[in-house]
């Protein structure tokens, strides 16, 4: 019986392995930052959206590459996989269809590219995650296009940098 249990965990927890939260690399303030707001208000706007995600190092921090503001809090403060940070080391856009994804909700077509601030210097990464039944028609083109419009629209928004960690009045 004891056997049986254990086997019955060990497999419960082996099958929820994707599920298991990521590793936190940094613990957001306890006020509302300004980038949360920008990425509250790009969902609001864009209901073709299944999400959009702020990354970069947190100031004071060093190489500490982490989401720090979207449309999914808890995922804030995980760290960054290798794409995210080559588009923020190398200023590259990735261009990610994801056909067929085996824990996605929803089919989806993401695109990652450099944040901007409004003086066009990249800081940061902004990741947008369409999702495909908004526009099933669309190329990978169109949708790259589109994000970019809404990257270059949010980029007049963005001071500076260290704009975007300033709390909310």
């Amino acid at each position: 019986m004891i056997r049986n249990s254990l086997l019955v965990a060990v497999i419960s927890l082996a099958a929820a392995g994707p599920a298991l939260a990521a590793a936190k690399n940094w613990t957001p303030p306890n006020y509302r930052i300004y980038a949360q707001q920008l990425a509250d208000e790009t969902m609001k706007v864009h209901s073709d959206l299944l999400s959009v995600t702020f990354h970069g190092i947190p100031p004071g921090m060093t190489d500490t590459y982490t989401m720090f503001a979207g449309s999914y809090p808890d995922r804030i403060g995980n760290g960054d996989d290798p794409d995210d940070i080559d588009v923020q080391k190398l200023g590259i856009t990735i261009v990610d269809p994801r056909w067929h994804r085996p824990h996605d909700t929803a089919p989806k077509f993401v695109v990652q590219m450099p944040l901007r601030d409004r003086t066009g210097e990249n800081i940061g990464l902004i990741v947008y995650a369409f999702n495909k039944t908004s526009h099933p028609a669309w190329t990978e083109g169109q949708y790259t296009v589109a994000a970019m419009a809404m990257r270059d629209a949010l980029e007049k928004q963005i001071p500076s940098y260290a704009a975007l960690f300033a709390p909310i009045r």
